[in-house]
């Protein structure tokens, strides 16, 4: 039987009842859309054993059918006690990032994941694009007029409507935050983002904590062996040093950097060791020399966006 670790919480404070979020989520997010839904599912059953609680999936990953299948089998075979124990994050696709389809979007999402509701809702990016299946990067063509107002009155409505316990952004610089909350009657509980120590986001940060918005880190490893990510992060020397001193993987001092940052973290393993190594994080503590060192380490935004053209899309914040 697998050792639980039970895994740390924050408060959304804009979530209906306070809801509470696990501050490492098990990301899903798959390197193509053809990744199988038997190795997903099997990896979230090993994760749920290990004391995961918080899956974050998108409609675009194609992962929410396997996640919403290992939940049922978790269920039937008592590795929980209820749908409630879990905390579920999906996404709102470009294709459908209109006033009109927000509702129809959240609500087939459910059907994919066979769930009555999610606890966070996300605008996965600041962009609208045709409904259509074209391909990536998006061309200016089919870019369209992005209706944040719009879009986010509805997402407003998910969470009234009980569909979602609380929503939020992803992808989102301080000026399109400072723009969303001058109208907003729920305000983001979240802003899911780029950060390890190779992007600290240090503005966009402090910008969050202001205005009480947490921050989930995605990449939090740099994205190594995805196709837009880099080695730049897990290759560090600095990082490996760190590592070393401690007795802990390159991960880990990513990881529990993060979480000193006072970052929440989606990360992505589908290997046992790993995903057990990713949980022990929450015992041992890096040194202000180690902060000082990962300050030094050089800054390069690794996600560049679904679009080709990303002038508009980071408001010069790199």
């Amino acid at each position: 039987m697998s050792t639980r670790t039970k895994i740390p919480s924050v408060v959304l404070k804009s979530s209906s009842n306070q809801c509470k979020m696990p501050v490492i989520a098990f990301g899903t997010a798959a390197n193509s859309n053809k990744s199988s839904g038997e190795i997903t599912k099997s990896a979230v059953l090993e994760a749920i054993k290990l004391g995961y609680r918080h899956f974050d999936t998108a409609s675009y990953y194609g992962s929410e059918e396997a996640l919403g299948e290992a939940i049922a089998r978790a269920l039937e075979i008592g590795l929980i006690g209820s749908r409630d124990e879990l905390f579920i994050t999906s996404k709102l696709w470009l294709t459908d990032n209109f006033p009109h389809l927000v509702l129809p979007a959240l609500k087939k999402s459910l059907q994919t994941l066979k769930l009555e509701y999610l606890d966070l809702y996300l605008i996965h990016w600041p962009i609208s694009v045709k409904p259509g299946n074209w391909e990536q990067p998006y061309v200016d063509e089919v870019i369209t007029t992005f209706d944040l107002e719009g879009v986010w009155t509805r997402m407003e409505e998910c969470q009234r409507l009980g569909l979602t316990k609380s929503i939020g952004v992803s992808n989102f610089t301080c000026k399109k935050l400072e723009n969303l909350l001058s109208f907003v009657t729920i305000p983001p509980s979240v802003n899911q983002v780029e950060v390890n120590p190779g992007w600290h986001q240090r503005k966009l940060r402090e910008y969050c904590e202001a205005k009480g918005i947490i921050i989930t880190a995605f990449s939090p490893l740099g994205a190594k062996g995805a196709s837009w990510g880099t080695n730049e992060v897990l290759d560090s020397h600095v990082l490996k040093e760190i590592a070393e001193a401690h007795g802990k993987t390159v991960a880990q001092v990513c990881l529990r950097w993060l979480y000193e940052q006072g970052v929440t973290i989606a990360v992505k393993s589908y290997n046992k060791e790993r995903l057990k190594q990713n949980l022990e994080i929450f015992d041992w503590s890096l040194t202000i020399d180690d902060h000082e060192k990962i300050n030094q380490i050089k800054q390069v935004r690794v996600v560049k966006g679904p679009i080709v053209s990303t002038d508009n899309l980071w408001d010069g914040e790199d």
